[in-house]
Parts: C-alpha cells; structure tokens; sequence
C-alpha cells in the first residue's frame, strides 16, 4: 500500500515521495518544518492511509529515552514488601511498558510517531540510536529481550529547537514540509471548510499572506492558524468586501487573534499602520 493525500489532509507529491521511500526503507521518517503545517497531524494520516494503528509518544522536556522502552518501579515494589503483598513475588507488576516496547510487539505493522524530539535533553536521540537500529532492546530486571514482531513505521517530528546529532540523521529519511504555496492552501482550506465562499477565502489568503511578508514578526501565522482565522470569519458573518475594502491605514485584521499570537507582534503591526497613517496623510498635503 501507498501513502496518499486522504480527505482530511493534503499531502504535496514530496511528501506522498518521502512517506513512501522511508516505509520502503524501513528507516524513521525525521519530519521538520515551521508549527502549524501538519508534522503530528501527518503521522495520524499515514496510519488512516494505511490502515494501521498509530502509537503516539509526546515528548516533553523531561522526557528520557528510557520511558519509551520500559520504567521500574522499585520504590513500589519495597513499599509491598513491606506490607507483605503478594504482587512482589513478579517483578513484571512492577514494570512499565513504554511506546516502543507498545510497538515492537503488536501482531501487525503500525505506526510509532515520535512527536517533538528537538524538546528532550540532547542526549535523547542518541539513547534511542540502537533500538530504532536493530528494533530490539534488552530487559534487564527480567532478563527478557524484547524484538519487534513487525518492524513500525517511525515518524519522528522536530520544530528545529535543537540540532539533532549527526548519528542519529544518518538512520533516518528526512523531509522538509515547506510552508504551503496559494494554491496548496486553498486545497487545504476546502478539506476544512468545503462550503466556504470563495471570495472569502480570496480575500483571506491576501491578508494571510502579507502578513506572513512583514519582515520582523515573532511568529509567523500558521496554516492551523489561518483554518481557526477563515473559520471565526465564517461564524461572524464577516462580509468579503470588509477584507477587500480593509483600510491598509489599520494594518490589523478583523479578528486578528486567531492569525498573530503575542503582544510584540501586534505592536509591531500597529507601528507599520501608523507609519502607513503617516506616509498616506503627508502625500495627501
């Protein structure tokens, strides 16, 4: 089976490309690109694609490479010894299973998305480098070696906060999801929104795209956030002629929350409307 845009989630022709040649391979797909273009959403559409379970490991900055295999709990295990429980005879209630030790023993392929791994400590992915390898690691309080039944389909997301080491590149396929083009979008949009006037969209994508242009800003809009943008403009009954007429002067959109995200870049909106305010009272005297 191959891995194709569905009905929910556009893929462009490189990404179907890179999908495909990692499963080919058998080597994690290493996904990067701006927040908001689709990388979590992309691991939860191969397996639909696919028709595969997916297992979803969330990393946080206190995530270590080790709960993705298994946990030990002894502090448990000499709490029931004391009371005499007897639970404490099998190490194994003491164990607990991570994300990989999920997916190397399943009775069929799935999907294992490894979500943000730039945001564990730097040694993360360097710590997992030999059980992505050789899909296999070794139990030590059991003595027990655990060996993918069906090697997963790994996706693996990075937002770029941090360099991945050079080791761990090498095992992988990389692809780079480049910020959608106009045309793209507007398949994105219809997925999400199929009865919205076009219009609409016409005049959005506009305003969308200047403000993406504005040299400067912390943080660009995102697809996600253009979706939850076209999406209030729906709700509002907000008429296109507003967004085609929208006095420059003002800079800010209507309902410009759901596209700009922090104060520094509302501020710096408003600078650029007071500039415009300037430069369009001056060439009028």
């Amino acid at each position: 089976m191959k891995f194709e845009s569905t009905s929910t989630y556009i893929a462009t022709d490189e990404l179907q490309m890179a999908v495909n040649a990692a499963v080919t391979l058998e080597r994690p797909l290493l996904i990067k690109g701006e927040p908001g273009t689709g990388k979590t959403m992309l691991a939860e559409e191969i397996a639909k694609s696919l028709n595969k379970e997916l297992i979803p490991w969330y990393i946080k900055s206190s995530t270590k490479a080790q709960q993705g295999l298994y946990e030990y709990d002894a502090v448990s295990r000499l709490r029931d010894s004391q009371l005499g429980d007897e639970r404490v005879h099998d190490i194994n209630n003491y164990i607990e299973k991570g994300k990989l030790w999920d997916a190397f023993t399943t009775d069929e392929k799935v999907v294992l998305l490894i979500d943000e791994i730039d945001k564990a400590d730097i040694e993360f992915p360097n710590d997992l480098l030999l059980e992505l390898d050789r899909m296999e690691f070794f139990v030590y309080e059991t003595g027990e070696n655990i060996q993918a039944k069906n090697r997963p389909i790994v996706v693996i997301t990075s937002n770029n906060e941090k360099e991945l080491p050079d080791a761990f590149l090498r095992r992988c396929f990389f692809h780079y999801i480049r910020f959608p083009d106009r045309e793209t979008m507007q398949e994105i949009v219809q997925v999400h929104h199929p009865d919205i006037k076009k219009e609409l969209v016409k005049e959005a994508m506009e305003i969308f795209f200047d403000v993406r242009k504005v040299p400067g800003l912390k943080k660009k809009p995102s697809t996600s956030e253009l979706i939850d943008w076209l999406k209030l403009l729906m709700a509002d009954d907000i008429p296109e002629e507003i967004l085609r007429n929208r006095d420059t002067s003002k800079a800010i959109p209507p309902l410009y929350g759901a596209l700009v995200k922090n104060e520094q870049d509302v501020a710096l909106l408003e600078r650029l409307a007071f500039m415009n305010r300037r430069q369009s009272g001056s060439s009028k005297g």
